[in-house]
C-alpha cells in the first residue's frame, strides 16, 4: 500500500519551529542568522503548497533550509562588504557646537557601532544614513522584511544599551 500524500500543513509545519530553528542555529553559528534563515524558509515553503508523504515534513523543512542557507552564502560572496565606520563630522549628525548633545550623540554612535554587525549595518543606513527600508534592502542585499525585523531588534538592543 502507497504511503498517504497530502499537502504541506502550515499548522504542522509551525510545529516544526522550533527544531528548524535548532537546526538553524547548529548550520550558521549566529541566532540572528539562524532566525532570518528559518524566516525565510517558512516564507518560500508556505507560498506553494507542496504535496509530501505522512512524516516527511520536518525532512521537507530542513532540506528548504539548507537550500536557503546556501543561496544566502551565495549571495554573500558576492554583495560588496560595507567598510568604515560612522562620520561623526558628517553634516546630518551635527550637534550645532552643544556639548551635551555633542556627549549624547557619541554615546548613541557607540552603541551603535557595538551592535553585532548584522543589526549595526541596518541602524546605520536607515537611522544615520536616513535611507528607506527599500533603499537600505538593496544596498545591503537582503528582504525588505529582513530589514525591517533586524532594524527593530538593533534598536531594541540600542535602547536596552542606552538605558543602562
Amino acid at each position: 500500500m502507497p504511503p498517504h500524500i497530502s499537502l504541506l500543513d502550515p499548522n504542522a509545519a509551525a510545529e516544526h519551529r522550533c527544531r528548524l530553528l535548532a537546526v538553524a542555529r547548529a548550520l550558521t553559528g549566529s541566532p540572528q542568522l539562524a532566525e532570518d534563515l528559518t524566516q525565510e524558509t517558512y516564507a518560500r515553503v508556505l507560498a506553494k503548497p507542496r504535496r509530501l508523504t505522512d512524516g516527511a515534513d520536518f525532512p521537507y523543512l530542513v532540506r528548504a533550509l539548507r537550500n536557503v542557507a546556501n543561496d544566502h552564502w551565495r549571495s554573500e560572496q558576492r554583495r560588496p562588504q560595507v567598510v568604515g565606520e560612522v562620520d561623526e563630522d558628517h553634516p546630518n549628525l551635527s550637534t550645532d557646537g552643544n556639548p551635551e548633545d555633542a556627549l549624547i550623540a557619541s554615546e548613541v554612535y557607540t552603541h551603535v557601532n557595538n551592535l553585532p554587525e548584522d543589526f549595526r549595518k541596518v541602524v546605520q543606513a536607515v537611522d544615520v544614513l536616513g535611507l528607506s527600508y527599500g533603499q537600505t534592502a538593496r544596498q545591503l542585499h537582503i528582504p525588505t522584511g529582513t530589514v525591517m525585523s533586524r532594524l527593530s531588534r538593533g534598536r531594541s538592543r540600542l535602547a536596552c544599551a542606552l538605558a543602562a
